[in-house]
Order: structure tokens, then C-alpha cells, then sequence
């Protein structure tokens, strides 16, 4: 049973998504606060967390940007805004997917099946030939889900661990942002391309030797990103 943290200040939303995960059989957990998140997450080892961003004590990003110096869980965050702003910030910050308030709950589950299948995959034990992927220094391991260059382990995200194997696998194939987010994130993300340059850019930050010159994870001007092993 995965066990997800709600975050959210908002009494009746929170009752709302809680009522809707237990019912799907997800073990629950709530905060209210940002201090309270922070507290449970650490203690309570969740496998995922919906994380509003307007809170009390601690908001949202900086919760988001704590947690993510200490752990790969998967983060979904939420929000009344709609400014773009916003979202980008959000995933500048770590989280790995956004959802602007209101929402669907089934979307939401969707969202929530998507992400915990993606994470789940560093437990699924494939065939006994290793799958190994080489970038330069850098090395792809499929079947322990691991990412490492010279031999130090690299921490990424489920959704930058699934983009990197997607454009490993792929090697010197260009592909748009708009095909990168039906591949790799594997549903309509309101044409919010940015997402993937958002991630481009923390995967480069991980596997690059000089981000800013990368010669791995190169941009085809006009038309989108691909790996150049």
C-alpha cells in the first residue's frame, strides 16, 4: 500500500482528497502548515506528497526546495494561481508535476498513478541481462534504476530519470517539447511546454560536465532536444 502526504490548509479540500485516496486504498497523511509537512514527511517517509503552495509557517516552494535536497519523492503541487510564474517556480523548486486549483480528483489520481508507477520502477527487478546505458561518464542502469557518473551515484527525480531514459534510448533523435510530454509524462499537460525545458535544465545541471556548454543534452534550436551519447 503507498502511503501519500496531503498538505493543504484548506480543511475542506484536504478532508476532499484524503476521502478519495483512502477510498483508492492509499495509506493517508496530512499537514496543514509548511513546518507540520516538513516534520511528517521526515518521520513518516511518504511515497509521495500533494503539496499546496500557499501555506501557513513555511510555504509551499520552500518546503518543495527543502525536501528535495533530502529525497527523490515524488511531488505533486497545487495551487489557486494560474500564473505561469508560479508553475515554473514550482518546478524550478523540484516538484515533479502541478495542478492548478480547482481540479479533477480523477485527474488527480491519474496524476498520482502515473508518478507512483514511474518511482515504483526502481523496485520491478528486470531480466538477468543488465540494461546499461552509456552517456560519456555517465551511466544508466535499468535494472537498479540508477544513474551514476564515475561512480557516484546521481539523485534525479522520477520524471528526470524517465526523460533521460527516454532521449538515452533514443539516441540522436530530435524530439519536440510537445512529443517529450506525451512520452514521457504520458498525458495532456495543457500545452505547458515549459515543463520540459524545466527539466532540461535540472538534467543538465546533474549529468553535465559545464551545463551552460552541455555536449550530451543538446537543443536543436526550433525544434527540440535530444542525446548525443
Amino acid at each position: 500500500m503507498s502511503k501519500i502526504l496531503v498538505v493543504e490548509d484548506d480543511i475542506n479540500l484536504l478532508e476532499t482528497i484524503k476521502y478519495n485516496l483512502v477510498k483508492e486504498g492509499y495509506e493517508t497523511l496530512t499537514a496543514a502548515d509548511g513546518g507540520e509537512a516538513l516534520e511528517i514527511a521526515r518521520k513518516g517517509k511518504p511515497d509521495l506528497i500533494i503539496l499546496d503552495i500557499m501555506l501557513p509557517v513555511i510555504d509551499g516552494f520552500e518546503v518543495c526546495r527543502i525536501l528535495r535536497k533530502e529525497t527523490i519523492i515524488p511531488i505533486i503541487m497545487l495551487t489557486a494561481r494560474i500564473d505561469e510564474t508560479d508553475r515554473i517556480m514550482g518546478l524550478d523548486t523540484g516538484a515533479d508535476d502541478y495542478m492548478t486549483k480547482p481540479f479533477s480528483i480523477r485527474e488527480l489520481l491519474a496524476r498520482i498513478r502515473a508518478l507512483l508507477r514511474r518511482a515504483g520502477m526502481a523496485e520491478t527487478k528486470l531480466p538477468e541481462n543488465k540494461a546499461i546505458i552509456n552517456i560519456g561518464d555517465v551511466v544508466i542502469d535499468l535494472n537498479r534504476h540508477r544513474v551514476s557518473n564515475k561512480r557516484q551515484i546521481i539523485e534525479l527525480t522520477a520524471k528526470e530519470y524517465d526523460l533521460l531514459v527516454f532521449l538515452a534510448q533514443n539516441e540522436s533523435y530530435v524530439f519536440s517539447r510537445e512529443q517529450l510530454l506525451e512520452k514521457v509524462w504520458g498525458y495532456d499537460f495543457a500545452g505547458d511546454t515549459r515543463t520540459v525545458d524545466v527539466h532540461i535544465r535540472w538534467l543538465r545541471q546533474k549529468i553535465e560536465t559545464d551545463p551552460a556548454n552541455p555536449k550530451h543534452l543538446l537543443t536543436i534550436r526550433g525544434t527540440g532536444y535530444k542525446i548525443e551519447k
